[in-house]
C-alpha cells in the first residue's frame, strides 16, 4: 500500500488513536500480518494552542504547511491532518506539496449523505463549531444542514475537550454533558451528530448517544487507508 502521512500531536492522544485506526482498517482490508504504511509528524501542541487562542491563523497554516513538506519529502504518498480544527488552514496544505491531502470533512460528509442523513448536529471546538471553514464545506459539498449547540452548551463542549481530553482525561460527569447536549440536537431535529473533535472519541461512544455517531477520526482513517491501498494496487495494474 502507499505511505500515509499524518500530521499529527493536536493533541498526542488522538493522534494515538489515528494510529491505532489506521493499522487496525489495513489489518482489517488485507488481513494476515499487515498494517498500514504511514508517517507520523507530531507537531507541539502547545505553541498550535496558543495561536489559536491568538487568532494567529496564518502563522498556524504557515507550520502546516511545513510540515506536509517534511512528510511528502520523508515519502508520504498522502497527507492527512488528525485534527478538525485545524482544517480552517487546510489550503495551506494543499498549496505545499505534490501528493494528495485528504480533508477530514469529505469522508464524513460522504457517509453522511449514504446513511440518508440531511440534518446532523456538530460537536467540536468552539473554532469548529462556530466557524463557516467546516460547516460550510459540509453544506456546499454535501447539502447537509449542521445544528451546533447553544453557547453555554459550546463553552462546555470546547471545554472539557482542552481541559481534559486534551489531557487524556476522562470523566463521566463529562460524558453526561455531551449526552445531554447531543440528546437537545436530537430534540431540535438532528438526525445524527458527527464527533467533529478527533478526541471526542475518547469520551463518547455509539452506545453513549440518542443519535447515530459519526465519528470524524475513525472514518478519515479509513477513508486514508482506503486510497492507500487502492492507489497502489491502481499503480501496480498500470505498470503491467
Amino acid at each position: 500500500m502507499k505511505t500515509i502521512g499524518i500530521i499529527g500531536g493536536m493533541s498526542w492522544e488522538s493522534s494515538v488513536e489515528y494510529y491505532r485506526l489506521l493499522n487496525r482498517y489495513a489489518k482489517a482490508r488485507l488481513g494476515g500480518h499487515h498494517n498500514a504504511r504511514n508517517l507520523l509528524l507530531t507537531v507541539d501542541f502547545a505553541e498550535v494552542e496558543a495561536h489559536q487562542r491568538a487568532g494567529d491563523w496564518a502563522a498556524l497554516g504557515t507550520q502546516m504547511a511545513a510540515a506536509a513538506r517534511q512528510l511528502e519529502r520523508g515519502g508520504a504518498d498522502l497527507v492527512i491532518l488528525a485534527t478538525n480544527t485545524m482544517h480552517k488552514v487546510y489550503e495551506s496544505i494543499e498549496q505545499a506539496v505534490a501528493v494528495p491531502f485528504l480533508h477530514i470533512a469529505d469522508p464524513t460528509g460522504s457517509a453522511l449523505r449514504a446513511a440518508g442523513i440531511e440534518r446532523v448536529g456538530l460537536l467540536g471546538t468552539r473554532y469548529t463549531m462556530e466557524q463557516a471553514f467546516y460547516t460550510g464545506r459540509l453544506a456546499e459539498r454535501y447539502a447537509l444542514e449542521t445544528l451546533t449547540p447553544n453557547e453555554a452548551d459550546r463553552a462546555d463542549v470546547h471545554r472539557i475537550i482542552f481541559d481534559e481530553l486534551c489531557h487524556g482525561v476522562v470523566h463521566e460527569e463529562s460524558r453526561r454533558v455531551y449526552q445531554r447536549v447531543i440528546a437537545e440536537l436530537a430534540a431540535r431535529g438532528a438526525q445524527a451528530v458527527i464527533l467533529g473533535c478527533t478526541e471526542i472519541t475518547l469520551l463518547i461512544k455509539p452506545e453513549h448517544a440518542v443519535l447515530p455517531v459519526f465519528d470524524t477520526a475513525a472514518l478519515h482513517a479509513q477513508a486514508a487507508v482506503d486510497w492507500a491501498i487502492e492507489a497502489d494496487r491502481q499503480g501496480a495494474a498500470a505498470a503491467d
